[in-house]
Formats: structure tokens, sequence, C-alpha cells
């Protein structure tokens, strides 16, 4: 008797293990999830910035629409390219590549996968697999002018970008039509930094020669170089203003707003329009004021009375309107 149940539990730990052994995998709990990979801009994660906004548009998506998404670093990967056939080897349903220097190498990978759905932000793209989606940041910029030219008492304001070119330019040349338009005799300083997003103390150099030439408020467009130039207005006792993202816990003192651009909301807006449609737009996407592309974050440090909101809502619903028509070049 014994020697029939033992035979018995034995017949029986076999069947179990033969089954376990071969039954039905388990199904990837990632297979039926929106799948986003994103290039970052050169200097990645930490830029308190335009990366920064990105990446904060993903873990919105990630929370709110269920997406799963990875990513990479150029300090990482070495070349935009690299990167970006490594997040389309992922299967990943779109890859998105993040700012107007990623854009000769992901035209040069969605042309090797053209079944592969690709974002370009910054920059426009003609190849039909990729969907570009681009900013009016000479409006936002605008803004920022009007708020510089109201709160300079030296009558110079200052203008820092990372790089002389043509994206980086609209920033500057929206920004000295508001200065403009609120007192034409303003005198507007301009440098840039020569392509280097990345160093702040850099920054710091260029904002303190412009203070010394008695600019009072700057605006920088430079990444975390731009960081720099907030935090040496705020130890020379002037003001600045952001850009991409809010940017007053850098410089509390100094801050008086930011040039917000929007990046995190067209990321999500563009994820939860792939998850609704299955499809992207195949035309490019231009985001302004009247989208909420560009916009500017609350006003803080300056007194802000009642006449100087007035000035900024008239201006912001002249530009949604048409009324205030920005140069091109």
């Amino acid at each position: 008797m014994k020697k029939q149940s033992l035979l018995f539990f034995v017949l029986i730990f076999f069947l179990t293990t033969v089954i376990s052994g071969c039954g039905v995998k388990e199904e990837d709990p990632l297979k039926h999830k929106t799948k986003i990979g994103i290039m970052l801009s050169d200097d990645g994660l930490g830029d308190q910035s335009f990366s920064d906004a990105a990446f904060r548009g993903l873990m919105k998506a990630r929370d709110d629409l269920g997406i799963v998404f990875d990513y990479r670093e150029l300090k990482d990967t070495k070349t935009y390219e690299q990167g970006l056939k490594e997040l389309v080897k992922e299967k990943n349903d779109i890859v998105i590549g993040l700012g107007y220097m990623v854009q000769e190498d992901l035209e040069k990978v969605a042309k090797q996968y053209p079944n592969q759905k690709f974002v370009l932000i910054d920059a426009v793209s003609d190849l039909p697999n990729v969907t570009s989606i681009t900013f009016k940041e000479d409006e936002g910029s605008y803004l920022a002018g009007v708020i510089a030219a109201m709160t300079t008492k030296t009558k110079t304001v200052g203008f820092i970008g990372g790089d002389k070119v043509p994206l980086i330019q609209k920033f500057a040349r929206g920004f000295e039509e508001g200065v403009k338009s609120v007192d034409p005799s303003i005198k507007i300083l301009t440098k840039y930094a020569g392509g280097n997003f990345g160093d702040d103390k850099l920054g710091a150099r260029m904002a303190k020669e412009m203070i010394a030439n008695h600019s009072d408020v700057l605006y920088a467009a430079a990444g975390f170089t731009g960081v720099g130039v907030l935090k040496e207005a705020e130890k020379n006792h002037v003001y600045a203003i952001g850009v991409d993202s809010d940017q007053y816990f850098y410089a509390e003192k100094a801050v008086v707003t930011s040039m917000m651009k929007n990046v995190d909301v067209a990321i999500f807006n563009i994820i939860k329009d792939y998850k609704k449609n299955k499809e992207l737009p195949s035309h490019p996407i231009e985001l302004g004021l009247k989208e909420n592309g560009v916009g500017l974050a609350p006003i803080r440090v300056i007194p802000f009375t009642d006449k100087d909101k007035k000035v900024l809502e008239s201006a912001k619903e002249k530009l949604i309107n048409g009324e205030i028509t920005l140069h091109q070049n």
C-alpha cells in the first residue's frame, strides 16, 4: 500500500513538472502597450530645460495613458544615429528625435526603416514616415520682451542664445520686437554661446559681461548654459527670464518669468492622438500661443500692476488673432 502511494505521488510530481514545462508561456505584459522611444537633445537629462521638459511629457503619458517608454542620451550612444537605431530595434511604436540637431541622423535612420513612425521636434522633415513638430518661439519671446521692457530701469536688456542658428535667432527676434513694442529706445545686447548649450560657467561669464554693460534684464535661450545666466543675474541683483520650463526655482530672486515652450504638452498630445487613431499626422504641426505651445510662466519677483497685466494681455490677444505680425527673418 505504501509502495502504491509513493508511486502515485511520484506520478503526480512528474505530470506537474511536464505540464509546467510544456504549458503555454505567460503573455508579455508589455505586448499590448504603446511603446515610445526618444533620443534626447545633446545635453540630455538634467539640462533643466528642453530634455527635462520632454521627459515630463513622457512620464505624464506613462501615468495617464499607460504607455511605456525608453530613452537614449548622446553621452551613452556617442551619435544620434546609434541611439535612434537602438530605439527602432526595440520595436517602439514611435521614435522621437528631440531637437533640430537630431534631424540629419533621424532622416538617415528613417530612410533605412520606412515602416517605422518617427516624430521630429524643433525641425521640419519632408520624409513620409516623419511627423514634424515645431513651435512659434517668437510669439512667446515677444511676450518675454514685453516683460523685459516693463522691468528694465537702465533701458538696456540682454539676450543670450546657445547658438546662432535660425531656431535660436527666432527667440532673439521675437524678444527684440516685444521689447521695442513697449519702448523703442531700449538697447538690446545679443550674444551667442557658439553652439554650447551645456556650460553654465560660460553662461555666467557672458551674463557678467552684459551686466557690466548695464543690462539689468537677461533673457537666455541656451539650455544649461542659460542656467548660468540666471544664477549670475541673481548674484548681481539684476533680473532674468528663463526658457522652455519654469526656471524660477534656479534663481528665485532674479527670474521674473520664463518663456514656456511646452514640449511636454506637445509630446503628451501626439501620443494621446496616436493611441486613439493608431496614426500620426502626415503634415507638420506648428504650435503657438493659440495652441498652448508657448506661453509665459507666472510673473514673480517684480511688482506687476493691473496696468502691466493689461499691456501683456493685449499683446497676447493681438498675437493670437493676427493683429501683430512678427518678422520671419
